[in-house]
């Protein structure tokens, strides 16, 4: 149960009151609703008999707010937007299809967007909404139906898709004198640009490739766009995902730093809530993404 009846008022008493003490007058209130005046004024009295306040009182031709009808205004506006806003929502998911996902940008910019036409195409009765967070959040509370999660199934109350593993490899600018380096001891010799949610990236790498070491400090950056430009422009080394380094690598704006790559720390995956069934856009997106990932 959510509340005792008396502290639940219908939503025609508080349109009425809302619109009466927004224009000081029921007559106003009467035209903006499509109602009588009379109405309007039976429609505050009963708020007022069912909360046994006095919300409203007449100075002169207008109705000003009492102290107590100033702060029930102030919260009754809160919830009637949020009511119409969740009503706008339910509407457009149930006539559209409408799959709100939370990305990661490097993995939304650079895999996923560029294949989600494919997606558009076969499934036009579905809009997909995208928005950016860094880390894992409570899924079930939010307004999102899936996210990206990259690491390892260790985000609690989901279900996990896996997608790939996460190639990286270092790049730097072309004209680096040098590059490719023959050993990775080479690079040690120049800057290495960091990423700040993966500090031990560059030690994992180095030993991975054969050549285990505590790689100097350096730039820090929070997203792999922003270390790529930086590379770029030849403030150092950035160690980058294959699916972002591409592009740069194929129109020669970054180079190899080195030929060696490896798997990351961890893989891509999507997720969902365990506790409710999932809607079918993301039933449809799911089937799309294991077509995709498996071919």
């Amino acid at each position: 149960m959510i509340a005792p009846r008396r502290y639940l008022p219908s939503i025609s008493a508080l349109l009425a009151f809302e619109a009466c003490a927004r224009l000081g007058s029921a007559t106003q209130a009467a035209t903006e609703l499509s109602l009588t005046q009379s109405a309007i004024s039976r429609q505050i009295k009963a708020l007022e008999g069912q909360l046994g306040v006095q919300l409203m009182a007449r100075q002169g031709r207008r109705l000003v707010l009492t102290q107590a009808g100033t702060e029930y205004l102030r919260e009754i506006r809160d919830v009637l937007g949020r009511l119409a806003q969740a009503s706008v929502n339910a509407a457009t998911e149930l006539q559209s299809g409408v799959l709100s996902l939370a990305i990661l940008p490097a993995f939304g910019m650079h895999w996923l967007a560029p294949r989600l036409s494919d997606f558009a195409a076969e499934h036009r009765e579905v809009t997909v909404n995208l928005s950016t967070r860094l880390q894992p959040f409570a899924l079930g509370p939010s307004p999102f139906d899936a996210a990206i999660h990259f690491g390892h199934e260790d985000w609690p109350g989901v279900h996990y898709l896996p997608l790939m593993p996460e190639v990286v490899v270092p790049v730097c600018a072309p004209n680096l004198t040098g590059a490719p380096f023959e050993t990775p001891a080479h690079l040690l010799a120049h800057p290495l640009l960091h990423l700040e949610t993966r500090p031990r990236a560059w030690a994992r790498w180095f030993e991975a490739v054969g050549h285990p070491c505590d790689p100097p400090h350096g730039m820090m950056f929070d997203q792999f766009a922003t270390m790529a430009q930086a590379a770029l422009h030849g403030l150092g080394i950035a160690l980058l995902p294959t699916f972002v380094a591409e592009p740069y690598l194929k129109d020669g704006q970054l180079a190899l730093a080195s030929n060696k790559t490896t798997e990351s720390i961890g893989s891509y995956y999507l997720v969902w809530p365990e506790d409710r069934p999932a809607p079918p856009p993301l039933v449809a997106f799911c089937d799309w993404l294991k077509k995709l990932t498996n071919s």
